[in-house]
């Protein structure tokens, strides 16, 4: 597994193509750990194919372990209204 892998703690497949993804922005082992919400809209794409950079994140989190973070975040990640919330917030289309 490379370390990109590693850091997706969630992914899942909108209905519309985007992936959201849980990430781990911290080191493996860092504390605090550190996770963030994406959405990419290039995932399966020639273009997204490049797999360089990160989307900007909608939400962000700290916790105590992986664990922690997943769980704070995954109620924003699971559910495709919670997730056009956090897009409209910060004003993606």
């Amino acid at each position: 597994m490379d370390e990109a892998a590693a850091d997706v703690l969630y992914e899942r497949v909108m209905p519309h193509g985007p992936v959201v993804r849980i990430r781990r922005v911290t080191a493996m082992g860092e504390q605090p750990v550190r996770a963030v919400i994406e959405v990419d809209r290039r995932a399966g794409t020639p273009r997204g194919a490049g797999g360089v950079g990160s989307p900007p994140p909608l939400m962000a989190v700290e916790g105590d372990s992986d664990d922690a973070v997943r769980t704070s975040l995954m109620p924003f990640a699971e559910e495709d209204s919670a997730v056009a919330r956090l897009l409209s917030q910060r004003g993606a289309r």
